[in-house]
């Protein structure tokens, strides 16, 4: 059951993703290009909620699935990791035209090329893994 309402979570996010044009090439390209606020308004309503939500789940103390307190600790100083990994996040959304979560609505919406862009952010995914320890935290 409790998959189940996981499960109609994504497709309600992947319907809203897919109408608000989020995983739009043309609308990324345009945002990389500065030409519109689209995807500007709707990242900057993401980091709200987020910003919003980790608020109250602070000060109410909520509990999770299981009835543990969530615990959001916070991050560590050091500004040039999440520099260095912002972009080069954004170089691989730039050159794929898509972040990770919309690759599964892109390949749910029959566009079969992103299906290498998947397989690529696994293969990244794992190579991190692999090298995370001998890299600089």
């Amino acid at each position: 059951m409790k998959a189940l309402k996981y499960l109609l979570v994504g497709f309600v996010f992947g319907i809203v993703l897919t109408k608000s044009e989020a995983v739009s090439w043309y609308r990324i390209y345009e945002m990389f290009q500065f030409q519109s606020f689209h995807m500007y308004g709707i990242i900057g309503v993401a980091v709200a909620t987020g910003l919003v939500g980790i608020q109250i789940i602070k000060r109410k103390k909520l509990k999770d699935i299981k009835g543990e307190i969530i615990n959001v600790p916070d991050k560590e100083p050091g500004s040039a990791r999440y520099w260095i990994g912002g972009l080069i996040f954004g170089l691989g959304w730039a050159l794929a035209g898509s972040c990770p979560g919309p690759i599964f609505i892109l390949i749910g919406a029959g566009f079969w090329p992103l299906i290498f862009v998947l397989a690529g952010a696994l293969i990244g995914t794992f190579i991190y893994g692999v090298i995370k320890d001998k890299l600089p935290h």
